[in-house]
């Protein structure tokens, strides 16, 4: 193969390598750049969803504790739209809203709560919405990063096979005829840990991050809990 050169002098030039590889071998790696492009799409994508929920939640946490009127909060829920918070505080709000009653005959002619275990399943059907669009594209960072060594390895053992396949039909093991066969598996070895790697650890990061966000949601509901029944029953 013509790019044995490619390796001597400056190194390797991965692109270099793409394009004078053989079909199945360029298929590899080409796969192999793709699952690390769309690993780090998915890793600054979900990056800037979290920490912009983060400023919005504190933000929205903050004046849903000094709001007097949630009916007021509903309507500037656009405000902190990038809160998972707001799902839940809309859903419970929408729910309340639907379970109060008349209080005549009660203490003080309040308005009354006529379930709060309705509240408390919508507030749990929320949780689980919200949850799930935070999870969002974090299967395919789980998959990159368990697919992505073992298609390396293919294109390892490919290019293993197109080494020796060389020798045999030159008849002769010079560095000429195993280089370009030998290149093509170790850089496929390492493309496939240059994308495995960091979708591994993005993804654990990220799985962290969530527990954090299910504990948030959970403080949340028992929050807003509270405060119904301290108002409406």
């Amino acid at each position: 193969m013509p790019y044995v050169g490619l390796m001597a002098g400056q190194g390797v030039n991965l692109w270099e390598v793409v394009l004078h590889s053989g079909t199945v071998a360029r298929a590899v790696l080409l796969i192999l750049c793709a699952f690390s492009v769309t690993s780090w799409v998915i890793i600054v994508q979900k990056g800037l969803l979290l920490s912009r929920s983060g400023r919005a939640t504190e933000h929205f946490r903050s004046v849903f504790r000094k709001a007097t009127d949630w009916r007021e909060l509903k309507q500037r829920s656009g405000e902190f739209a990038m809160s998972p918070l707001v799902g839940l505080f809309t859903a419970g709000f929408s729910e309340v809203t639907y379970q109060l009653r008349p209080g005549a005959g009660t203490q003080g002619g309040r308005p009354q709560i006529k379930s709060m275990e309705a509240v408390e399943r919508c507030l749990q059907r929320a949780s689980v919405v919200e949850m799930g669009r935070m999870e969002t594209y974090l299967g395919i960072l789980a998959t990159i990063a368990a697919v992505s060594p073992f298609v390396g390895l293919f294109g390892t053992v490919w290019g293993i096979i197109d080494a020796f396949h060389g020798i045999g039909m030159a008849g002769n093991a010079s560095l000429a005829t195993v280089a370009p066969g030998i290149s093509e598996a170790l850089v496929a070895t390492a493309l496939g840990l240059v994308a495995a790697i960091p979708a591994l650890m993005a993804y654990n990061f990220f799985q962290g991050q969530l527990k954090h966000w299910q504990t948030e949601l959970d403080d949340f509901a028992l929050e807003f809990i509270s405060l119904s029944e301290r108002n409406f029953t």
